[in-house]
Order: C-alpha cells, then structure tokens, then sequence
C-alpha cells in the first residue's frame, strides 16, 4: 500500500442558515473552493483522477451528482469525472478517507475530496418529507427508533450523567474559543473569500460572541419538556463548502508540491441506531488499533459539536485531555453544513497542526443512523 499524503486544504467560512451564502447555489460553492484549490497550489486540473464529493441532502440543488457538476462550474476538464458520496454527517470525512484508499491501493495518483451542504436551500430532514426512507422492518427491529437526533443527544446526556450545566459550559468554550481562532488569524490562510451581494465573505458567520452559561440557562429546552438539549447547545444550521488535495509523497515531489500530513488510516463503525450519536466511540477506538498510536499522542482531537453531549461522552469515555478538543471551537459555535462538516473540520485541524507543530490529529464525527468515522493524519515537517 502507498502512502497518502495531504497538499493542501481550503474552506469557505461557514454561513448561517439565510445568511451570507443563502444565495449561493452549491455547485458553484463548491466550484469555488475546487478553484482555489487548484490556484493555491499551482495544480493543472487535468491531473486529478477522481473528484469525491460529501453532500448530504442530495435533492433539489443538490441532485444529480454535484460532484461532477461542481467540476464543470470550476472550468475544468470535461474529462475530470466526479461522484457524491452520502455518510450522513460524515460525508466528507467518507470523501477523504475514499481517496485516500483509493491512492493508496494505486487505482488513483492524485484526487480531490470535499463537501458542500446549503442548509438555507435545504433544511435538515428535507430527504424525508416526500418518503418514508427508513421502512417498516427497521422501525419493526427497533420499537424507540425516530431519527430525532435531539432525542439521542438527551439519552446521551442522560447515559453520561450530563446536567444542563455541563452542556452549556461547554457551548460557552465553543464560542470563547472560535472566537479566539478568528480573532488571531487562524482561519485566514485556509479560507476562500466567496464573492456575495454585500461582499466579500471570509469569516464565519454563526458566532455568538458573549455567549456565557448564564445566558445559554435562559433557553428552554428543545426536545423535551425538562430536557438539557437545547438551540444554544447544539450545532448551527449551515452552509459551506471544502476541498482537500490528495497524492503520494512521490507524485508530490514531481509536482512540485509540499505536503502538509500523512494520512495514517481510518476507520468506520456502527453503533447502537437509537442511541445514534456514540459511534465516534468505537470509531476513534478502531483507528487507534489500527495506526497503532496512542491517544495521548495525539495532539489535537477535532470531534464534531452535534450537541454538546457528543463530544463531552467521547471524552469521558476514551481519556482525552479535555484541552486538546475543539481548541478552536466547533459547530456549536460557527455551524455544521452537513456533507461539508467533515472536510472542514479536517481543512482546520491539518492548518492548526502545521501552525502549533503537532504531530497527530484525530477527526471523528457522529452521523445519523448510528455510524461515525475517525481519521488521523500526521504532520509533515
């Protein structure tokens, strides 16, 4: 097997759901970031294999295979092809790491992975409103399932032993220290200005600055009458777009490009459906079997804010210094543009690791249905 390597990653700031790229249609969202993509780093576009696409909502806007549509928006060549992978939240983590197998088992040389979601055009649960997907002998198998997220991030809590406080402290973190990020620069270098109505848009949107636990005490509950779960502890409503490069170390030098991280491996697993939101559990237990790294070696921990029992289980459960999750803040803070999510927050961990010199960083992400990846990439130099 061939080692993969991570060139490049670039972002656009996350925007609030009817906000600043409300009016911007997906395909050419995510034409914009294939563009950067390709001008930062000098590559001819007529040498990537495959464009692999996380979109989660795949209607409407966002039918049709945007991958291959997000390619001709982006001018390239008609002989680019591209395809729209659907792993729920993870769908762009599930485009990374497919691109990543595929380099590395040498069906591919060079491709590109990423996601868009425009949460504005289609909201969350938009897939279920013409249909019933699910059908009659999951629901048969499982008597408590509804695919209400919220419900899960409740008995989550509740497995945990998660007060309110606990929750909301940790939503407060979430904006201190996405606050902190943006107002030092961090995001900068990795995202793609999007040219809209009022402007250029290069900040992320979502952000509450002065969010305290005393303020975030004030919401009522979302899901049930005397529930901990609530808007002010739970991930934003989005839209977004990310793109990574991917090659071989070999393939890089002869391009002239220099890497930013290894891929070390990634994983899969599935967990209990109506639980739904504990599978980054077993996840992020697999890739570590599998790389042979151990947890606290690992510098920085991107798991994705959900609610914010997601992460604070995750936490509980594996070991992990609190410190090093989410010091950047996360989804509770400046959203979740689903089948973007993954490939942002991997565009943000692989920059923050160059600019602080970790060595390891670890993605994982809850996903509907019970299924979560975790990846972890290393830095390069």
């Amino acid at each position: 097997m061939r080692d993969v390597v991570i060139v490049d990653a670039v972002r656009t700031a996350i925007g609030k759901r009817g906000g600043a790229l409300a009016d911007a249609h997906p395909v050419d969202l995510s034409a914009d970031v294939l563009t950067a993509l390709a001008d930062r780093t000098g590559l001819d576009p007529a040498v990537v294999d495959d464009v692999i696409w996380g979109c989660v909502s795949q209607v409407g806007d966002q039918s049709s295979n945007i991958a291959r549509f997000a390619v001709l928006a982006a001018g390239w060549p008609v002989g680019i092809p591209g395809t729209t992978v659907n792993r729920a939240c993870g769908s762009s983590q599930q485009a990374v790491d497919f691109a990543a197998h595929a380099i590395a088992a040498g069906a591919y040389d060079i491709a590109v992975a990423g996601g868009v979601e425009s949460m504005s055009r289609l909201p969350l649960g938009v897939t279920r409103q013409s249909g019933f997907p699910y059908g009659p002998r999951v629901m048969r198998r499982f008597d408590d399932f509804s695919f209400n997220q919220g419900l899960s991030a409740e008995a989550v809590a509740a497995k945990w032993g998660l007060g309110r406080a606990d929750l909301d402290r940790f939503a407060s973190t979430s904006h201190e220290r996405a606050a902190r990020a943006i107002d030092s620069g961090a995001f900068e270098h990795q995202i793609v200005a999007i040219t809209t109505a009022a402007g250029a848009f290069a900040a992320d949107e979502g952000l509450r600055r002065g969010t305290t636990p005393e303020t975030l005490a004030k919401l009522t509950p979302s899901f049930t009458e005397y529930g901990v779960i609530h808007a002010g502890n739970s991930s934003q409503v989005s839209d977004g777009a990310a793109a990574l490069l991917l090659t071989t170390p070999e393939k890089a030098r002869e391009l002239g490009l220099a890497p930013m991280a290894r891929y070390r491996g990634g994983a899969v697993a599935g967990a209990d459906p109506v639980l739904m939101l504990t599978a980054p559990i077993p996840a992020t237990e697999a890739v570590l079997r599998r790389t042979g790294i151990g947890i606290d070696e690992i510098g920085v921990f991107e798991v994705n804010e959900a609610f914010a029992s997601v992460p604070l289980a995750w936490t509980a459960e594996l070991g992990a210094d609190p410190e090093r999750v989410n010091p950047l803040g996360g989804a509770i803070a400046v959203g979740h543009p689903l089948g973007a999510s993954g490939a942002i927050l991997m565009t943000r961990m692989v920059h923050h690791m160059r600019d602080r010199g970790l060595r390891y960083g670890l993605q994982t992400m809850c996903e509907g249905g019970g299924t979560a990846n975790a990846t972890i990439v290393e830095l390069i130099g």
